[in-house]
């Protein structure tokens, strides 16, 4: 008997809970809410919005106001600072540091005790527990998985007080048992420089037996490059050829997807996504042939949705939500966050059990000119022009250009190619045809290009976007390229040193 599957007996209880997602999804936030509230109204916030008289989730809608990060900074500035019973019962020593808000660098989203083990770790386990259900014959234990974290720094020089990226809080408090089935070892884990640690995790793992992968798209195919430069092999699998399955969340997978396939040929090899976030751990890809996540429900997140597109819909709970419309997520959670904006978009494609993808960001959209493209609309695009013209994409960002010299308005867009096309005029041609075809509203104002002008694209050099991301302190980790914007700030920044 091999050693998955002596492990995955352990699975087999939350195999069996997991199955309360079908059929009893809304049951099971119910008792959420329930939870969140009984334990909200032992803080000041619970106290200051009357949580005491909140019987139902009318009650909760009514009384609790929906925040976004500024509305709840004082309260997390306060609890970095060592203060009791502010937004969750007790002391909160971990938080994890987010990309920034206008106002400020960076986030800085709270980690309790209870919510770094049913959100973020049960998540991992779920992950595993619904991949072992569906490939019985997986043998992810009998070698190690090689997950990439980021780096932490004290907070406020508080003993025993972290502050930094999520997988290095996680890395840092996970069970010492499990550090037998991971590499690389912590201490290079944990380096905050990308560099150097890409290049440590590549000398300590080209040896090992690595069974899975867990990381962000972008940063794990860094590290596999290296690896590849380093053993002088042509594909991963003659390394490692027991490779199976890589984990990945963070960013969209659809860009990366043919170059992953292109570093590990092995047939066997699966991908699947997750959708972990500072905030929380909200989807699992259960179904391999199905792109969309299911929703998990128990894990102290209670989920709420507003219809975005024509101007803001009402704020509904999950039994609210129907397929195919796009919605911004709130969440309220074991953390401390309460009726909190994430800033994601997503789809519902199911409601039994509740799966979806995500369509974008919040902020990261342009609609400069009424055309509402979302990330979606342009990860999806930029597959079909690749698909077509055996382009390969490293990185992009999109911005307007709101009027030139000519008095012409057109989406500007600036990509890091792996493989050029043959012709990039063509690519983008089928690029806007396919953006046309997604989105009527661009498609409308795209017509006979009075609005918007032919998208325009702008060949970046080799390594832009690396050296953007290394000089702004933002290599590694969970740090991710900014697609969408409405604004010039980032691509201005970008063309400058292209």
């Amino acid at each position: 008997m091999s050693l998955t599957s002596i492990a995955s007996k352990f699975f087999f209880p939350r195999q069996k809970a997991l199955e309360r997602h079908f059929g009893e999804g809304l049951a099971l936030q119910d008792a959420v809410l329930r939870y969140l509230l009984s334990r909200g109204r032992l803080t000041e916030y619970g106290r200051r919005f009357g949580f005491e008289n909140i019987k139902n989730y009318e009650d909760f809608a009514r009384q609790v106001p929906v925040a976004d990060y500024e509305a709840l900074k004082d309260d997390i500035d306060r609890m970095r600072r060592g203060e009791n019973d502010v937004l969750w019962p007790g002391r909160t020593k971990w938080f994890a540091k987010s990309s920034g808000t206008t106002n400020d660098k960076s986030k800085f989203i709270p980690v309790t005790a209870e919510g770094l083990k049913n959100l973020h770790y049960q998540g991992g386990t779920d992950v595993v527990a619904l991949y072992l259900k569906d490939h019985p014959d997986s043998r992810i234990f009998n070698g190690k998985g090689l997950i990439l974290g980021g780096s932490h720094q004290p907070n406020y020089n508080l003993s025993g007080s972290l502050v930094g990226d999520l997988s290095a809080i996680l890395i840092e408090n996970i069970n010492p048992l499990v550090n037998l089935a991971r590499v690389p070892k912590k201490s290079t884990a944990l380096l905050a420089d990308f560099e150097e640690k890409r290049d440590r995790i590549a000398r300590e793992t080209m040896r090992q037996n690595v069974t899975n992968l867990s990381g962000v798209p972008s940063w794990m195919m860094s590290v596999l490059v290296r690896v590849l430069e380093l053993s002088g092999k042509s594909s991963i699998d003659e390394l490692w050829p027991n490779l199976e399955v890589f984990f990945h969340g963070g960013i969209a997978f659809t860009p990366y997807r043919h170059q992953y396939e292109q570093l590990i040929r092995s047939p066997r090899m699966k991908y699947m996504e997750t959708y972990n976030a500072s905030e929380g751990f909200f989807g699992i890809q259960n179904d391999l042939a199905d792109p969309a996540m299911m929703l998990m429900l128990d894990y102290g997140v209670f989920y709420e949705f507003q219809e975005i597109g024509c101007g803001k819909g009402n704020i509904v709970p999950l039994s609210g939500v129907e397929t195919g419309k796009n919605y911004a997520m709130l969440i309220s959670t074991s953390c401390g966050l309460w009726r909190y904006m994430i800033g994601d978009t997503i789809k519902f494609t199911s409601l039994n059990p509740y799966k979806f993808v995500i369509t974008g960001r919040t902020k990261y959209f342009i609609n400069a000119f009424g055309e509402e493209l979302i990330m979606d609309n342009a990860e999806k695009g930029l597959a079909y022009a690749c698909e077509q013209t055996g382009a390969e994409i490293l990185e992009y960002t999109v911005a307007p250009v709101f009027m030139d010299e000519q008095a012409k308005c057109r989406h500007q867009w600036l990509i890091e190619f792996a493989r050029k096309p043959d012709n990039i005029i063509v690519f983008g041609r089928l690029l806007d045809k396919k953006l046309q075809e997604l989105n009527s509203d661009y498609e409308a104002k795209r017509s006979r290009d009075i609005t918007l002008q032919h998208l325009e694209i702008i060949e970046a050099r080799s390594g832009l976007f690396n050296d953007w991301m290394k000089q702004r302190g933002k290599l590694g980790g969970q740090h991710k390229i900014p697609r969408l914007s409405n604004e010039r700030k980032h691509i201005e920044e970008l063309l400058r040193m292209n």
